[in-house]
């Protein structure tokens, strides 16, 4: 097997595990606001503008981290 067929692996591996992480991540996210939400709807406006925001930066660490997974797979050595 050559370094370049593990470099590729790797990264599939790599960008697997940010996506699943990232969904169980945002999930979660999802989950507690909305629980948040029906203990106390007259602040669901304030809990779903910051759920709005961390989902958007769990999402922007998931596509930084993909990118450095593609272009780890596509370093000539």
């Amino acid at each position: 097997m050559s370094p370049f067929a593990l470099a590729h692996l790797a990264a599939g591996i790599g960008a697997g595990l940010t996506i699943i992480g990232a969904g169980y991540g945002i999930g979660r996210l999802a989950a507690s606001a909305m629980e948040g939400i029906a203990r106390q709807p007259n602040a669901g406006g304030d809990i779903r503008m910051s759920m709005i925001i961390a989902a958007g930066l769990i999402e922007g660490a998931t596509f930084f981290a993909l990118i450095v997974t593609m272009l780890l797979a596509t370093m000539k050595g």
